[in-house]
């Protein structure tokens, strides 16, 4: 019987695995995908991520990235990092620099799908599988989380996620977030000759049609060649429960989603993973929930505010001109968060 069983292979499994790895556990994945596997998101690392990933010893090629900047038809507004800085990473290129970092630590990874968990007194069950404890980090939509019954309704309404790239080569050293009425365009500079272009929305409509919310990007792009297909993700908003059921623990997107607009998902992932880790390690399961509480905290509580002056139509168009108009104030909120 090992120590964990990680079921999910995408960055928080794989990050789960390996600081288990580390820190002397058993570990094995369960994974029924062929690596690497790509994925609708923003692809922008903040300088929180890329110090986590240095800490579990993974380096990762990628356009470095100085900042953050915020932009609507008449106000810019920019803030800096500070020492650190974040980097525009293909997702295909995360997971495979995690994967080649697992392996390398001896990870097993089992091609098996493991949706139905059995737990018992002192294990838990899963794809024929035995392990002292669970890591579900099966994604927004957790097979896991749903069966056992620790989705929450959502009232408010859902945003979803769209991401294509352009064969264009990047003219700025942040991430661009260009606000509309109703939605977001985040601009990632990925390399030479690649740019990624992700629209967060309450829509439901076609990339282009999206896209035409935002006009100056749209001349920004001009007649750029597209490089990939779109992408989508959605509904991003996932309440949760608890994010410990018995012997089975939540990390990554299955642990709970509030939305991708503070572009903070994978440095959560990569943190409450190490939490998670030193709870099974302690032996101390329920411990977790608290943990995980605590090391989210900052980041749901920007993010949760982000989100209600965006919902509320007199305060959202005043985001970036209050951005512009207090750079400090701005810069520093990009800092917590980075």
């Amino acid at each position: 019987m090992i120590d964990l069983l990680v079921v999910g292979g995408g960055p928080a499994g794989l990050a789960t695995a390996i600081h288990a790895a580390l820190a002397g556990l058993d570990v094995a994945i369960a994974e029924p995908r062929p690596g690497p596997i790509d994925k609708a998101c923003g692809e922008g690392l903040l300088p929180g991520a890329v110090h986590a990933l240095a800490e579990l010893g993974v380096s990762v090629p990628g356009h470095p990235i100085h900042g953050i900047r915020y932009l609507d038809d008449r106000h810019l507004a920019e803030a800096r990092f500070g020492r650190h800085h974040g980097l525009g990473v293909r997702r295909t290129a995360l997971h495979d620099a995690l994967s080649r970092r697992a392996a390398e630590l001896g990870v097993p990874v089992h091609p098996v799908k493991a949706a139905t968990v059995t737990q018992h007194a002192d294990h838990v069950t899963a794809a024929g599988l035995t392990a002292r404890y669970l890591a579900a980090a099966d994604g927004l939509h957790s097979p896991i989380r749903r069966q056992l019954g620790l989705d929450l309704p959502d009232p408010r309404p859902p945003r979803y996620g769209l991401r294509r790239h352009y064969a264009l080569d990047p003219w700025t050293d942040c991430v661009e977030v260009h606000w509309s009425a109703r939605s977001e365009a985040y601009v990632t500079p990925l390399g030479p000759g690649l740019t990624g272009v992700a629209v967060l929305t309450a829509d439901r409509a076609p990339f282009d049609q999206q896209l035409a919310a935002f006009p100056a990007l749209r001349r920004r792009l001009g007649a750029a060649a597209t490089a990939t297909t779109v992408r989508g993700a959605g509904p991003l908003r996932q309440r949760v429960r608890t994010r410990v059921a018995g012997r089975v623990l939540l990390v990554g997107d299955a642990a709970g989603y509030l939305d991708a607009l503070t572009g903070e998902g994978v440095a959560l992932a990569f943190t409450t993973a190490a939490q998670l880790v030193h709870c099974v390690r302690a032996d101390r399961p329920a411990a977790y929930e608290q943990a995980w509480l605590r090391t989210s905290r900052r980041h749901r509580l920007l993010t949760d505010t982000l989100l209600r002056l965006r919902a509320r139509p007199y305060l959202a168009p005043r985001i970036v001109p209050a951005a512009a108009r207090l750079p400090a104030l701005f810069t520093a909120l990009v800092n917590q968060l980075g």
